[in-house]
């Protein structure tokens, strides 16, 4: 019986503890090696400007970059509501959308994404270590329903970019 309870009880720690990390924002050991990994902002090879609107889009919404390339997102909130714009997996990006759902004031800030208040600029600094498509989004309530979302293309280098 003792046995039972302590299993029950230990899943229930678990599922608390996944979930509070997801809320808190830390999703250790998921995104980085599917769509790559923090850059560092002396090795970005370009900026991108991105521009996030209350028309629930990204402007750009497709960007295409280089494998192993470094790019620097300068993003900026051109509307009058709160917006992000965070780098995931489509399957990602949609587990972390439920969650905001549930608790649209959630907080938090990790290396794939940026949150702006209106007006407001920021950055991102990512390297794109895989070749494919990696996605992102807004994921403030209502804001992914209304397909605020975009993808990066993660072109394989050519033979001659590699040798440049």
């Amino acid at each position: 019986m003792n046995k039972s309870i302590g299993i029950a009880t230990l899943a229930v720690l678990t599922t608390l503890a996944s979930t509070a990390a997801l809320a808190a924002g830390n999703h250790a050991g998921g995104h980085d090696d599917a769509i790559g990994k923090p850059g560092v902002a002396s090795k970005a090879t370009r900026t991108v400007n991105v521009d996030m609107t209350d028309g629930m889009r990204f402007n750009p919404s497709s960007i295409d970059v280089k494998q192993g390339e470094t790019v620097r997102f300068v993003v900026t909130n051109s509307g009058k509501l709160r917006h992000e714009l965070v780098l995931g997996t489509e399957k990602e990006l949609r587990e972390h959308y439920e969650v905001m759902k549930k608790n649209p004031e959630m907080e938090h800030a990790d290396p794939n994404m940026v949150t702006l208040a209106a007006g407001k600029t920021g950055e991102v600094v990512w390297q794109f270590t895989k070749p494919g498509k990696v996605d992102f989004a807004c994921l403030q309530p209502g804001h992914y329903d209304a397909g605020m979302k975009g993808a990066v293309n993660v072109a394989r280098p050519t033979d001659r970019s590699t040798r440049n």
